[in-house]
């Protein structure tokens, strides 16, 4: 009778299943949410839900994305809480404010919901709030090995394009790209906001006002595609060294056509992916990894964008 039931429950999620929204997977067994700092506009965030909707699947257990529509890190902390209160086996989230989010992080642990964080923050601040490991790829490290790839390249001078300046992770980026190149970032940092429009303009007007910049460093699609136009109408598409941080499809097409000299991946699909299949193994069974997992840092060069440009903006 028990097979009969399951065949049954089984079938039945053969037929959900494409109706679903690709944010959600569901099936019999433990539930996850997973909490970003992302706002709705961010495409980025796609292959992240895709990596948490295929661990659902895969693992037989529900998994939920939450997100703040934008941006807004109270409104997630919010979020925090109320899915802390939903009663999940377990929580996946980003640590992009420790000011703003470690309260209600902690607070769901202390309720007994496991957390892990994931993407942003660090390790030491994923133990700080009692989470079970960090996933992600640490900022300041990615950015200060980007700093001194650039400065083997013969860069001495850069423009980064936060985007998202407001999250501290994003500015550790920029500060370790600068001590890796030697200097100071200074004003060499700008606040370009997340309207494509104003992204270019702003791109535009440093560049226009400090013609000698020898690199530009951006911060993920948000950011790069905007600049990748900005180039374009200035005229240094190909000729000023351009660095950025995660993929996309227009930052591989940037790459394939030696506009962009390499792109930093910090393999967010394993960031949901890898959170959901270590809580259910820890859930089932018991067993939990003895160290943090970092997800990156890894360079994408024109040299080996086979799978990347075939999966960019899906699964890398």
């Amino acid at each position: 009778m028990q097979s009969i039931f399951k065949k049954a429950a089984l079938a039945a999620a053969v037929i959900v299943t494409p109706l679903m929204a690709a944010t959600v997977a569901s099936a019999e067994g433990e539930k996850y949410i997973l909490v970003s700092h992302a706002p709705d506009s961010d495409s980025w965030w796609n292959t992240i839900k895709n990596g948490i909707a295929l661990a659902g699947e895969q693992m037989g257990v529900e998994v939920e994305y939450r997100n703040p529509p934008t941006g807004d890190l109270a409104d997630m902390a919010r979020i925090i809480e109320q899915a802390a209160a939903s009663g999940p086996n377990g929580i996946i989230t980003t640590l992009s404010d420790y000011d703003v989010l470690s309260g209600p992080i902690q607070a769901a642990v202390d309720s007994g919901v496991d957390v892990i964080i994931m993407n942003s923050g660090t390790p030491e601040q994923a133990r700080e709030v009692g989470a079970l490991m960090y996933v992600g790829q640490p900022e300041y490290d990615a950015g200060h090995a980007a700093g001194l790839r650039a400065k083997g390249d013969g860069v001495g001078s850069f423009l980064c394009v936060n985007h998202y300046i407001s999250s501290p992770s994003s500015t550790e980026r920029c500060q370790g790209f600068a001590d890796g190149l030697g200097i100071d970032l200074a004003n060499q940092m700008i606040d370009s906001g997340q309207d494509p429009s104003e992204i270019k303009n702003k791109v535009l007007a440093y560049l226009s006002a400090n013609p000698d910049t020898d690199a530009v460093l951006t911060l993920g699609p948000t950011s790069a595609d905007p600049t990748l136009l900005a180039l374009d109408e200035n005229g240094m598409a190909g000729d000023i060294y351009f660095g950025t941080f995660d993929l996309g499809e227009e930052i591989v097409k940037g790459i394939k056509a030696g506009t962009i000299n390499w792109g930093i991946d910090q393999q967010p699909f394993l960031q949901a992916y890898l959170p959901v299949v270590v809580m259910t193994n820890y859930h089932r069974y018991g067993v939990l990894p003895g160290n943090n997992i970092n997800s990156g840092p890894g360079f994408v060069t024109a040299d080996g964008l086979t799978l990347v440009e075939k999966y960019a903006g899906e699964y890398r």
